[in-house]
């Protein structure tokens, strides 16, 4: 089945439109525009580069609302924007049907970031690519390169249903 654009950016992608799709073609349509992200993407704003197959980069801004008592964004944006990175390069590798939940996600914060910090590049890339596990790294930049978090993530290869 294909879905003409303007409706494709109306709905939201079912599962049996997702089989349909490798990985690749599915994030690629998500950075494009030409399918409707989920709605956590509209909670933590981001804008998705387009792919490549185990590699895959946001840009995003953070914002006050973002912050904690202490002025800095809180580490739970910093954590999400690194999974969410990273879940999408381990998407990249799959056949049509596969999926991928997070094992386990891990991040180091190297400097606060702030509300005016501007925006950053979020990177993340496959390490290992097995049948059952996929190991990814991901990071956080500002626009000259300089670090402000990083981590790691495993992720569980599961097949289609039955």
């Amino acid at each position: 089945m294909t879905m003409r654009p303007a409706e494709a950016r109306s709905a939201t992608v079912s599962v049996a439109h997702q089989e349909l799709w490798s990985g690749l073609e599915l994030v690629a349509k998500l950075a494009d525009g030409s399918i409707r992200r989920p709605p956590m993407a509209e909670t933590l704003p981001f804008t998705l580069l387009p792919p490549e197959e185990g590699k895959v980069g946001l840009l995003a801004t953070p914002e006050p609302r973002f912050c904690n008592l202490t002025n800095t964004v809180h580490g739970g944006w910093i954590m999400t924007m690194l999974d969410t990175v990273m879940a999408l390069a381990a998407q990249t590798t799959f056949a049509a049907g596969e999926t991928c939940p997070s094992h386990e996600t891990t991040a180091k914060f190297v400097r606060p970031i702030f509300a005016d910090s501007g925006e950053m590049r979020v990177s993340g890339h496959v390490v290992s690519r097995g049948r059952t596990v996929i190991t990814l790294e991901g990071s956080i930049e500002d626009a000259q390169g300089r670090i402000y978090a990083h981590g790691t993530s495993t992720c569980l290869v599961l097949g289609r249903k039955p």
